[in-house]
């Protein structure tokens, strides 16, 4: 396994004087080379981050762990639905999760078990995150030579609208058999560009990188950035969304909390063509409506992306005018009820 030391570390605070084009260089490294980066200085009060981490720790403990604990027992009984006891648990996932919706319409005044204060602290949360995002885009625009907005405007498709915001909610609590199953499968993920405030005490989260899977170092206060297919997409290939797994530990419970800025269902999602070379347009990425691959991935997800794309290349114009609803928002389950993930 490849060192963690190498993982990119970016000073936001260096973007603001004389050291900014070292940190824009460090930037645009970070999402050529690795498609994950982590960032410091960003600007989300440390008080915040401390409020919100205390009571998504203290919800779990309260109303989350009995349950998973019941299921999870039975789950690894029987191989994860598998048949026979030591039976690898192919599709279990070790964690216990819920889902937050914030654009277009939040779900947090819906979602049972919640108490107000936790809310409040979600909200607030949701939007410094947002804002970020949008931070986050801009500069890869001044990276890629794109006109100021370009990713936002792509994000909110032909209508106008808004782009699809949502947080992942996520405990991946000890596991006593690491050698049977995940924390989280290997994937990469559907959407434009992800924000986790993870635990800064348990490690797990992994990258695939020439390779060997890297660890992403806990570091407090930080926010882990990675890229998604979509970015990849409009990109045409000049980032790259990258596997990633969570490993499941037998000690410790890892606190998670992903959020996800990506188009809004209509977006039409094609590589921009500044960015895609005459002699190399016959290879280019596909041209589809972002809710059309939701559709797709969430029938993939723990498989490879390249299938997907080449699936949109052989009949994208045709998904572009015979379309079907996709049934869950960003692949997300409407519910906010969780276990051990069977997804």
């Amino acid at each position: 396994m490849a060192p963690a030391l190498s993982f990119p570390i970016i000073d936001m605070g260096r973007l603001a004087g004389e050291e900014r084009p070292a940190a824009m260089d460090m930037l645009r490294d970070a999402c050529e080379k690795w498609g994950f980066f982590q960032i410091l200085n960003h600007g989300i009060s440390t008080e915040l981050m401390d409020e919100v981490e205390r009571l998504t720790k203290d919800h779990y403990k309260r109303v989350r762990e009995q349950r998973f604990l019941e299921f999870a027992s039975r789950a690894l009984q029987d191989g994860g639905g598998g048949g026979a006891r030591g039976v690898k648990a192919e599709n279990l996932d070790w964690e216990s999760t819920f889902f937050v919706r914030h654009l277009p319409e939040s779900n947090l005044a819906e979602l049972p078990d919640l108490d107000d204060g936790y809310r409040r602290a979600m909200r607030r949360f949701a939007g410094e995150l947002e804002a970020l995002a949008e931070r986050l885009l801009d500069l890869l625009c001044e990276n890629l030579g794109l006109e100021k907005g370009y990713l936002a405007r792509a994000f909110r498709g032909p209508s106008k609208g808004s782009p699809t915001f949502a947080t992942k909610v996520s405990s991946y609590p000890p596991c006593p058999r690491p050698d049977l199953v995940s924390g989280l499968r290997a994937h990469t993920d559907a959407g434009g560009i992800i924000l986790l405030f993870q635990d800064d005490r348990v490690a797990g989260l992994q990258l695939l990188k020439d390779g060997a899977w890297v660890d992403v170092p806990p570091t407090r206060h930080s926010i882990v950035v990675n890229l998604g297919d979509q970015l990849e997409v409009i990109t045409n290939g000049r980032y790259k969304s990258v596997v990633h797994r969570v490993v499941a530990q037998p000690d410790g419970n890892r606190m998670s909390i992903a959020s996800f800025y990506n188009p809004g269902g209509d977006a039409v999602i094609f590589p921009v063509p500044a960015l895609v070379k005459a002699e190399e347009a016959a290879a280019a990425y596909p041209r589809f409506v972002f809710e059309d691959y939701m559709k797709l991935y969430v029938r993939s997800k723990f498989e490879a992306k390249e299938p997907r794309f080449e699936a949109f290349k052989s009949d994208g114009e045709l998904q572009l005018h015979h379309r079907h609803r996709v049934t869950t928002r960003q692949g997300m389950p409407e519910s906010g009820v969780l276990y051990v993930s069977l997804a």
